[in-house]
C-alpha cells in the first residue's frame, strides 16, 4: 500500500507537456509561427536511397533559416565502417537569390506544418505567398524542395529565379566505388511573369551518385505523390483509436518513422537507425529486438523483407563453436561491429527472431528462423553461472553506465528468448527442447529474484548488477516480460524522482542522461503490470511532449548523446508500448494469440484496426460492458469472435 500512495503522490509530476504545435484535421501538426518565439529545430526523413536530417525555423528577424544534412548510404567511403556514408551539408535557401522586380526578398515566417513532409509558408511583403514542401524520394538519392510563389496582389511582378547547377566529384581514392558526383539543380527557374492570383512553381534537387552512373531527372510531383503514398499506406494500417487524440497521432507519425528508415542496399532491404550516422548496417537491439517484433504486425512489405533480412544476415555468423554473433552488421553487409564484445545479443536477437516468428505465423518464415533462435538460445544456455544467471561483456549502452558480467537487461531478455522460443519450439515439432527451455526459463525467474532483487534507494525493486547502488531505468524489463515479484516497489522506483525527469526516464539515479528505449520500455512494463491509469498519464504527457512540445515530431534517442536524433527504432517502440503494453497483444503459438488489455478508467473503449499478423488482418476492439469488458475480435472475413472478460487473465484467441 506504501507505493500504491506514493504513485498518487507521483501523479502530477507528469505535468503537462508546453506546446508549441497543434494537430491538424487532416492528420498533420502545425505550429503558428506568427505567435511562436523565434527558434529552431530539426527532424529526419528518409527514402530507400537516402536520410535527410533538416534543421528549420526562424531568427528574430522571423527570416526562416534552413540546413539540411543529407546522407547517403549506399555511396560508401574508405575506411568502409559504421559511419562511412557519404554525407553532405546544404545550407540556406533558394529564395536567397530571387529576385522581385530585380530586387533582392525578405521573407517573414508564417507557419510550418508537418504529415509526411515538411512544409513552411512564409510572406514577402503583403502580396506574395512563399510555400515550400521538403521530402526525400523515396526511391532515389535525392532530396527534393518544391516552391511555389503567389501573388496575392493587384500588380503584375517579375521573378529572377537562378537557374543553379552545381556539382562537385568527390576524391575517388576516398570512396569504395571511386568517385561521387553530389549535385544541387534547380529547375523551372530562369525570368517569370507573375499575375495577380496566379503562381509560379519551381523545386530545387539535392542528388548524388556514383560517377560511372548517368544523371536523373526527379519529378517533384511524382516523388511527392510518392511519399504521401507511402505515408497514407503506413497510416491506415494498424490503426490506433483511442480517446486520446494525441496518442493516436504520434502512434500514426511513429509508424511511419519507423517504416520509412529502410534501405536497399546491396544485401537487400535494410532497416537503419538514422540519426546521421547509423545506415546499411543492422544492429542486435535496435532491428533484431525494437523495430523486427513490431513490422510482425504492421504488414507494411518493405518492413517485413527487412525484417526477414535482418535475421538472415546475422544467421549467417552462426557456427559450432558458439563464437557471439556480432552486436552490428554494418557496410551493406560486407564486414562487422564488434566494438563493446558480447552485449547481450543472443538474447536480444533470440528473443526478437522468435516473438517475430510468431506474430507473422509464416511457416517459412517459423522454419528459416528456427536454427538461428535455437543456436542463439543454445549459446546464452552455455553463458549461465554458478547463480544461474548469464553473461555479457556489456549491455546495448556499450559500457556508457557501468553493467557489470551479469546485468538484468541481459537476463531478462534472456528469460524472454527462452519463453517465446519455447512457444516456436512446439510449432517445429522439437517438444523437448520446449520443455527444456520452459523449465530453463522458470528456474532463472527465480534466479533473477535471487540474483538482482535488492533494496535500491529504499525501493525494494531490482540491482543492475552486483555492487550497483543506483536505480536504473532497465528495472523495468521483468514488468515488460511479466515478472512481477517486485511490482509495486519497481513502478514508485520508475516514477520517483530519482529516475522519473520532464523528458523522461533518466538512465540512471542521479545522472542527467535519458534515452527513450528505456522510458518506451518502462510504459509498455507499466501497462502490463496494470498500474493503468498512472501509465496513461505519462504516456500522454510524454507524446504531447515529443509530438507538440519544442522539438518534434518522434520519439528521440537520447540526451546529451546525439543531441535527440529521431533514431527510428524507438518510432517502433512507442507502437509496441500501445500495441502490446496498453492493449497486451501477445503472440504464443502459431496463429495463436493472447490480449489483456488496460482499458483506462475513463475511456469507454479502444480498438487496433487492421492489425496484419498471423497471415490474415484483424481488427480488435475493447469496451467496458458494467464492470466488465468485451473484448472483440474480427478476423478479415470470418464472423467476430466476441469474449467477456473480467478483467484478469489474458484472454486466448486461435485464428
Amino acid at each position: 500500500m506504501r507505493y500504491i500512495y506514493c504513485l498518487l503522490l507521483l501523479l502530477p509530476l507528469a505535468g503537462r507537456a508546453q506546446r508549441t504545435w497543434t494537430m491538424t484535421g487532416d492528420g498533420g501538426i502545425r505550429q503558428d509561427a506568427v505567435s511562436t518565439p523565434p527558434h529552431t529545430d530539426h527532424l529526419e526523413m528518409s527514402g530507400k536511397q537516402l536520410s535527410a536530417i533538416v534543421h528549420y525555423g526562424f531568427n528574430e528577424a522571423r527570416k526562416p533559416v534552413f540546413s539540411r544534412k543529407l546522407v547517403f548510404p549506399m555511396l560508401r567511403s574508405i575506411p568502409n565502417n559504421t559511419r562511412a556514408n557519404l554525407i553532405r551539408v546544404f545550407k540556406g535557401s533558394a529564395m536567397d537569390s530571387v529576385l522581385i522586380d530585380g530586387k533582392p526578398v525578405t521573407e517573414t515566417i508564417r507557419g510550418f506544418y508537418i504529415h509526411g513532409k515538411l512544409v513552411c509558408e512564409s510572406r514577402i511583403g503583403t502580396d506574395v505567398v512563399v510555400t515550400r514542401r521538403l521530402f526525400p524520394s523515396t526511391g532515389k538519392a535525392a532530396f527534393v524542395e518544391a516552391y511555389r510563389l503567389e501573388n496575392r496582389g493587384r500588380q503584375n511582378l517579375v521573378l529572377d529565379i537562378p537557374e543553379t547547377d552545381s556539382s562537385i566529384l568527390t576524391d575517388a581514392a576516398r570512396g569504395v566505388y571511386g568517385a561521387y558526383v553530389v549535385q544541387v539543380k534547380t529547375w523551372n527557374g530562369g525570368r517569370k511573369s507573375l499575375a495577380p492570383g496566379r503562381f509560379v512553381d519551381f523545386h530545387v534537387v539535392y542528388s548524388a551518385r556514383k560517377q560511372a552512373d548517368p544523371p536523373f531527372y526527379i519529378d517533384p510531383a511524382f516523388e511527392e505523390s510518392q511519399r504521401m503514398a507511402l505515408v497514407k499506406e503506413v497510416e491506415d494500417k494498424l490503426v490506433l483509436q483511442t480517446p486520446n487524440d494525441t496518442i493516436n497521432r504520434m502512434f500514426a507519425f511513429a509508424k511511419l518513422r519507423a517504416a520509412e528508415s529502410i534501405y536497399e542496399t546491396k544485401a537487400g532491404l535494410m532497416h537503419g537507425p538514422g540519426g546521421g550516422e547509423y545506415y546499411a548496417a543492422i544492429w542486435a537491439n535496435d532491428q533484431a529486438e525494437y523495430v523486427n517484433p513490431f513490422f510482425g504486425y504492421l504488414g507494411y512489405d518493405a518492413g517485413l523483407a527487412s525484417a526477414r533480412n535482418s535475421f538472415r544476415i546475422f544467421a549467417r555468423y552462426i557456427n559450432p563453436e558458439y563464437k557471439p554473433i556480432p552486436s552490428s552488421i554494418i557496410a551493406e553487409g560486407d564486414s562487422y561491429w564488434n566494438g563493446a564484445g558480447d552485449r547481450g545479443d543472443q538474447a536480444m536477437i533470440g528473443y526478437g527472431a522468435a516473438k517475430y516468428a510468431l506474430t507473422v505465423s509464416n511457416p517459412q518464415d517459423m522454419t528459416a528462423l528456427w536454427p538461428l533462435v535455437k543456436w542463439c538460445n543454445e549459446y546464452m544456455l552455455r553463458k549461465k553461472s554458478a547463480d544461474g544467471v548469464y553473461f555479457s561483456d556489456s549491455d546495448e549502452l556499450e559500457g556508457r553506465f557501468k553493467a557489470g558480467k551479469y546485468n538484468l537487461s541481459t537476463n531478462v531478455l534472456t528469460y524472454a528468448s527462452l519463453l517465446y522460443g519455447a512457444r516456436m519450439a512446439d510449432w517445429i515439432g522439437e517438444r523437448q527442447v520446449s520443455a527444456e527451455w520452459k523449465s530453463e526459463a522458470d528456474q532463472l525467474k527465480t534466479n533473477i529474484e535471487k540474483y538482482f532483487g535488492a533494496n535500491v534507494e529504499g525501493f525494494n525493486t531490482y540491482r543492475y548488477f552486483d555492487g550497483n547502488d543506483k536505480l536504473r531505468a532497465w528495472i523495468c524489463l521483468p514488468l515488460v516480460m511479466g515478472i512481477n515479484d517486485r511490482k509495486d516497489a519497481t513502478l514508485a522506483a520508475l516514477l520517483s524522482p530519482r529516475l522519473w525527469s520532464p523528458d523522461g526516464l533518466l538512465t540512471e539515479s542521479g545522472s542527467k542522461t535519458f534515452w527513450d528505449r528505456s522510458t518506451l520500455y518502462a510504459f509498455r512494463g507499466i501497462f502490463k503490470a496494470g498500474a493503468t491509469d498512472t501509465a496513461l498519464k505519462y504516456l500522454a504527457y510524454y507524446a504531447s511532449k515529443r509530438l507538440l512540445g519544442d522539438h518534434v515530431p518522434y520519439a528521440i534517442e537520447a540526451w546529451p548523446e546525439g543531441d535527440q536524433r529521431h533514431l527510428s527504432a524507438e518510432s517502433g517502440l512507442y507502437c509496441r508500448a500501445i500495441v502490446e503494453g496498453l492493449f497486451g497483444f501477445d503472440p504464443v503459438g502459431y496463429k495463436a494469440f493472447a490480449v489483456c488489455p488496460k482499458l483506462p478508467s475513463k475511456w469507454g473503449q479502444m480498438s487496433l484496426q487492421n492489425v496484419y499478423a498471423f497471415g490474415t488482418v484483424i481488427d480488435l476492439s475493447v469496451q467496458r460492458n458494467g464492470r466488465n469488458y468485451k473484448i472483440i475480435v474480427k478476423e478479415k472475413g470470418k464472423p467476430a469472435q466476441s469474449r467477456a472478460w473480467d478483467g484478469k487473465q489474458p484472454v486466448h484467441f486461435n485464428l
